[in-house]
């Protein structure tokens, strides 16, 4: 595989805002030549996007994203994996059940903050299979009780109140990366930065996926500094892993600052 690509992005099948038809429109209209469909915990969208693809001379990767429970915003990105029944299939199907437990949770959480909103609208705006925090994030917006999803988060949807009271079912990082490769797929731990760690615990982390079948790091994300990446792109040659990026592109009504990734990347280790 060669050509611009984009390894991470989001569709309705998740929290994104664009139809995985859509999607796949706007990546070819980006001048991409391969695009990964990596929604949050699902991969209810990627035949869609493959179909869609395949009319438009785009390739697009069979991809998702998971949360491991270890630590906040610890998501391992998995590429390439067999359809059907495997371990993968069952984990996501745990992953949309605890999801959809917890919209309850949420919409009793923003009652006890004085917040009223009819999780009926979250769950027509969500349309698909998994209803995520950015799609109670768009309703608070309509709502007006905040101005943009980025306040929705920082008052209500991503404090450390939160993340206490509000809990869903995530499986752990081992469980995550081993689910993606016995379904024959790779693995690539997904925006290092958003965990926060210390370069040195960062690094331990790393050598311990590696131990478990991590393949790749994503060296490429808009929001890297300069040092970031580096020490990235330092952390694949000691362990000899790959390098994925992306966008974590979700469409300008979720992440307004946020659009299609065009990179140059070496590819030829990523299935078919």
């Amino acid at each position: 595989m060669s050509g611009l690509c984009d390894l991470h992005t989001h569709t309705t099948a998740s929290d994104g805002q664009y139809t995985p038809s859509q999607l796949a429109a706007l990546a070819k209209e980006r001048g991409l030549s391969v695009l990964a469909v990596t929604d949050h915990d699902t991969t209810a969208g990627v035949d869609e996007a493959r179909r869609a693809g395949d009319a438009l001379g785009l390739r697009v990767i069979r991809g998702v994203e998971l949360s491991a429970k270890e630590r906040p915003n610890f998501h391992i990105l998995g590429y390439g994996f067999r359809e059907g029944d495997t371990e993968l299939s069952r984990l996501c199907e745990k992953y949309r059940a605890g999801r959809d437990e917890r919209k309850y949770k949420i919409a009793d959480f923003l009652r006890e903050k004085g917040v009223e909103i009819d999780l009926a609208q979250v769950e027509e705006l969500a349309g698909g299979e998994v209803i995520a925090r950015p799609h109670f994030a768009r309703v608070l917006v309509r709502r007006g009780y905040v101005s943009t999803n980025r306040e929705a988060f920082d008052r209500y949807l991503d404090t450390e109140e939160f993340r206490r009271k509000v809990k869903r079912f995530k499986a752990d990082a081992r469980a995550c990366v081993e689910a993606i490769k016995a379904a024959g797929g790779k693995v690539s731990l997904a925006h290092p930065y958003q965990m926060g760690l210390p370069d040195g615990e960062l690094d331990a982390l790393v050598k311990q996926l590696k131990g478990w079948g991590l393949d790749a790091i994503e060296c490429h994300y808009p929001k890297y500094t300069p040092e970031q990446r580096a020490f990235y792109l330092r952390l694949t040659e000691k362990y000899h892993l790959h390098q994925t990026g992306g966008s974590d592109f979700h469409g300008e009504k979720v992440k307004p600052d946020v659009n299609l990734s065009a990179l140059r990347l070496n590819l030829e280790w990523l299935p078919h």
